[in-house]
């Protein structure tokens, strides 16, 4: 028997709580079951979310009373996550299943029903917090669009969307250091320890909700070389802590809620936001000292614990 068809029937077995007995109704009168695994199963479009939900074992779960809501990513948008087949058969059921869990709901939420936020605080079957957003741009969950709103099941409704969301795993400076932004990681700490420094600045990253647009090691390798310096640590600490802050903004700003236009920074003065002028049509930010030179930002809403972090391929200059 094909995997499909043992999954289908031991979802409907689980769901209805029913023992196995050979019938002779007729297929008419079946009990109607369209569960979210049913749904997951039945879409060719989610073959990656339903080898996932079988690796986490969470195929009873998704067959149970609910209801629930599952914003949940089609295969089109595993990949543009660059969430392969691979990377899918590296991670331990244990940490799919808190993947699946950050985009299930423990309640039916049609889109009419979204909060307008903007960004709502939602808490997830995993117990982490999703935010979400409906304007007239459509709904937002963690600042990715839904493609696809209300596909009803018996137990819950599903929203398609297009990234798979990634669950915190802590606060904006240890979300850095695990996204091995070592450069500014060791700009944050020197701005904070070094004679002259603000003592609360590693501190404040790590608790105030803020959004970071943060630099990649390759950016600041570029700021090295335009200062003619080789190392973080040759930068005035006066000029360093006013680039750092002048990449943070007083708020959680997801891409849903950027704008063309003017974004005014947490330590004061204006960035420009261009949502098409970037690398491959995409978004990009522009420091008043960068002459010209916009940033790309080429990684949007890493969402931590305090905020979010975007990931830019230049240093932004007050």
């Amino acid at each position: 028997m094909e995997l499909k068809n043992i999954f289908r029937k031991s979802a409907l077995v689980m769901a209805l709580g029913l023992p196995v007995f050979l019938t002779s109704c007729d297929k008419d009168d079946d009990p109607v079951n369209n569960t979210i695994t049913d749904v997951v199963v039945n879409n060719a479009s989610f073959s990656t979310l339903e080898a996932a939900v079988l690796k986490a074992n969470l195929q009873t779960t998704l067959s149970g009373t609910g209801p629930f809501t599952v914003f949940a990513p089609n295969d089109a948008a595993f990949t543009a996550s660059n969430f392969t087949s691979a990377t899918l058969n590296s991670l331990s059921a244990d940490s799919v299943s808190k993947i699946l869990l950050y985009h299930t709901i423990p309640a039916r939420i049609l889109a009419a029903d979204v909060p307008a936020g903007p960004n709502a605080k939602v808490v997830t079957a995993s117990g982490d917090s999703v935010f979400v957003t409906k304007n007239s741009n459509g709904v937002f969950i963690n600042g990715i669009q839904v493609t696809s709103a209300d596909v009803t099941a018996d137990n819950g409704v599903i929203h398609v969307i297009g990234r798979v969301l990634n669950p915190p795993i802590g606060n904006i400076v240890e979300t850095a250091v695990a996204a091995r932004l070592d450069s500014l990681v060791k700009a944050v700490t020197r701005a904070t320890t070094a004679p002259g420094g603000d003592p609360t600045l590693a501190s404040t990253l790590s608790t105030a909700r803020l959004t970071v647009f943060a630099p990649t090691n390759a950016a600041f390798t570029q700021l090295l070389s335009a200062l003619s310096l080789t190392d973080i640590n040759q930068i005035p600490i006066g000029t360093l802590l006013a680039v750092l802050r002048y990449h943070v903004v007083g708020a959680r700003a997801f891409s849903s809620d950027l704008a063309n236009g003017n974004l005014t920074m947490l330590a004061g003065g204006n960035t420009t936001i261009n949502l098409t002028n970037g690398t491959g049509g995409g978004p990009s930010i522009q420091g008043n000292g960068n002459g010209g030179n916009r940033s790309n930002i080429t990684a949007t809403n890493i969402v931590c614990r305090n905020g979010v972090v975007h990931l830019i391929d230049r240093v932004l200059l007050p």
